[in-house]
């Protein structure tokens, strides 16, 4: 490690931190349906969209039409795609004249993309055309990272709504995300990304004839536009198979730098929208400062790991970082922070692999998704997943003091409680008992590269990854199979929906309940003491549920590695 590693997390941070408040400002005052500066340009656009769609933006719904109206959008996002990779050999813009993709393939792709996770078992400029790139996969980045962030929004109006049925309107809180928010950032995002060296074309593959004479075909599509949505909105996947490490993705350490920023601030901009919105931006600040903690305890444990090296290659005399498959450009400190974002953030692009990071330095990525993705997480989907930690923190406190636990003025009670738990509990689920049926079948274990805890971790992050809709790959495992594509799409379906439900079950919950205002046994959710109740809660739940794997996995790997033991 070094002090100038050291300096580019600090500033990471520090802009970051100083986005929050612009950011979380902009956004309450367009989902309060307040004016802003783009209103005079946008607010036509929203109307006639309304119109179009026969919504009427006063009338608000209830949770369950909410929700149904979610799972709805969503089907049409999945037909959508699914229609394209099928037809893609017949449809216009394919110059490389890519053939139509596997049925199984395709609906692994498709579910992929509708809940925000961008798995992906293809390589994508030898798989897909100009066409489904741009209509069907970053159309539906829009679309997902839209929706995360209208149910966090959602979820905030429960808390902050007293004795109320409704909880908003989904289409309306879709639409002004889309307008207001998402696209005016990625059209400037997406230009600067071109000055960077990003192409942003809908031309043929370019023939090139290298120093031998050879003939290299150099893929190129409109990349800037999909890369400004996969990172602004946590979508993650990549135009190219080496995704974040391709020069054409990746360009230069200051894009690599931007990127990292983008895929922290709308996320962590959002709690400050929660504080805002219940009329008391400390507590935003208290959720985020939970994010934070977590969040540079895995940056300071993955970056020691990666600039520690490993005791096999310091046998024979290499000492220094482990620079296994990662990017010189960026080095040791620029991937293991991009590693860590990502993973905390529901981000599936990977600057460097992360199947060659240390056995530590690789578990880190494993626990931010273990976790439920909630250090800043997905858009939208971080925030809700940290208040559902946050209601069973508020729950156990309750318990020890022996009274009705409340948080923001309402009363966590019995329903509250069982739907923050099923929308927990369903999570190592699908990554545990998914890996377990991987490991036995013989089918499934063909597909792994290596033997031994390596092997294992490499099931394990891939499920773990596509459940807690992240997307990267930890590399090695070969998931274009019936057996993967069929069981990872179900992963990420769970994942996504069966969390999202109960949290809007709870936000209806939340909305009819009356306010009550602060008593002397009122537990306060602004310090110190909270800060280290929710994340003792988090951790204490993610060892209990999560350590037997990691110890069969990254755990006996590291301690293998110090033995000189190889499998």
């Amino acid at each position: 490690m070094t002090l100038i590693g050291w300096m580019q997390i600090v500033l990471y941070c520090a802009i970051i931190v100083a986005l929050v408040k612009p950011l979380g400002w902009y956004m309450t005052r367009i989902f309060n349906g307040e004016r802003t500066f783009l209103s005079p340009i946008l607010q036509p656009v929203e109307k006639g969209l309304y119109w179009i769609g026969g919504v009427d933006e006063k009338r608000e719904q209830h949770w369950l039409t909410y929700a149904v109206a979610m799972l709805l959008f969503h089907l049409g996002g999945f037909l959508i795609i699914y229609g394209l990779m099928r037809l893609q050999a017949l449809l216009p813009l394919n110059p490389a004249e890519q053939s139509a993709v596997a049925p199984d393939l395709s609906f692994n792709t498709a579910i992929s993309f509708i809940t925000n996770t961008n798995w992906q078992n293809y390589g994508g400029e030898s798989t897909l055309s100009y066409l489904t790139q741009m209509v069907g996969l970053t159309h539906q980045n829009f679309l997902s990272a839209a929706t995360g962030i209208a149910l966090a929004v959602a979820l905030i109006r429960g808390f902050s709504r007293s004795s109320m049925r409704t909880i908003g309107n989904f289409w309306v809180d879709v639409t002004r995300c889309t307008l207001y928010v998402l696209l005016p950032i990625c059209i400037v995002y997406a230009l600067f990304l071109v000055w960077q060296g990003m192409p942003q074309t809908v031309g043929a593959y370019v023939e090139a004839t290298t120093l031998e004479g050879a003939k290299q075909t150099i893929a190129v599509g409109p990349v800037a536009s999909q890369v400004a949505i996969k990172m602004l909105g946590t979508n993650g996947g990549g135009f190219f198979n080496a995704n974040a490490a391709h020069p054409f993705e990746n360009p230069t350490a200051l894009s690599n730098f931007v990127q990292m920023v983008s895929i922290f601030a709308l996320g962590a901009a959002l709690t400050n929208v929660f504080g805002r919105m219940i009329g008391d931006e400390r507590q935003g600040w208290a959720i985020l400062a939970v994010m934070g903690v977590l969040f540079l305890s895995s940056v300071a444990v993955t970056y020691w790991a990666e600039a520690s090296g490993t005791s096999t290659l310091a046998s024979f005399g290499l000492t220094g970082g482990n620079m296994e498959g990662k990017e010189v450009r960026f080095g040791i400190v620029a991937s293991s922070l991009f590693a860590v974002i990502t993973t905390a953030a529901s981000c599936g692009a990977v600057n460097a692999m992360h199947d060659s990071f240390t056995a530590l330095g690789g578990m880190i990525p494993l626990i931010n998704m273990q976790l439920g993705e909630i250090i800043v997480g997905g858009v939208g989907a971080g925030l809700y997943g940290m208040l559902l930690f946050v209601v069973l923190a508020i729950f156990v406190a309750g318990l020890m003091v022996g009274r009705t636990p409340e948080y923001v003025g309402k009363k966590i009670e019995a329903r509250e409680v069982k739907m923050a738990m099923l929308a927990i509990l369903v999570l190592p689920l699908m990554y545990l008992g998914w890996t377990a049926v991987a490991v036995v079948l013989p089918s499934a274990v063909a597909s792994m590269a290596n033997a031994g805890p390596h092997g294992f971790t490499e099931v394990l992050y891939a499920f773990t990854s596509a459940t807690g809709n992240n997307g990267s790959a930890f590399g090695g495992l070969t998931g274009n199979t019936l057996f993967y594509n069929l069981t990872l799409a179900s992963s990420m379906f769970v994942g996504r929906f069966f969390m999202i439900v109960p949290a809007m079950a709870m936000a209806g919950s939340l909305a009819a309940k009356k306010s009550i205002p602060p008593s002397a046994g009122t537990l306060p959710t602004t310090g110190g003491l909270f800060v280290g109740l929710v994340v003792g809660v988090i951790v204490i739940i993610g060892g209990l549920t999560f350590f037997p794997a990691l110890a069969l996995g990254p755990i006996v790997e590291h301690l293998a590695m110090n033995a000189n033991t190889l499998f």
